[in-house]
């Protein structure tokens, strides 16, 4: 799944690893850079940025859900489903293979 702004996401590596779960700000595809709320640094005149960090170190947490995001969850249940039936038998089929 995609991350997405406004997603809750927690650091599992580099130095900002292990704080506290905290909020998309925003998202470069491009840079392949995410900003998150509580992962900020001061620069020397006193103001204060936001870190860039990459995606794959990042874990999400809770997911913003909109109603698109929302259908690929079922699409993905529902598909799951499908896979653990997949390669067994039936009791029907079972019977009519022995006849």
């Amino acid at each position: 799944m995609p991350i997405h702004k406004d997603d809750k996401v927690q650091v599992v590596r580099g130095h900002y690893k292990g704080q506290q779960v905290g909020k998309v700000v925003q998202v470069h595809r491009k840079k392949h850079v995410i900003y998150i709320e509580r992962v900020q640094c001061e620069k020397a005149n006193g103001t204060t940025v936001h870190v860039g960090i990459h995606p794959s170190k990042v874990v999400i947490t809770r997911l913003k859900l909109d109603k698109d995001r929302k259908k690929i969850l079922e699409r993905k249940a529902k598909s799951q489903q499908v896979g653990k039936e997949k390669g067994k038998y039936k009791e029907e089929l079972i019977e009519k293979m022995q006849e």
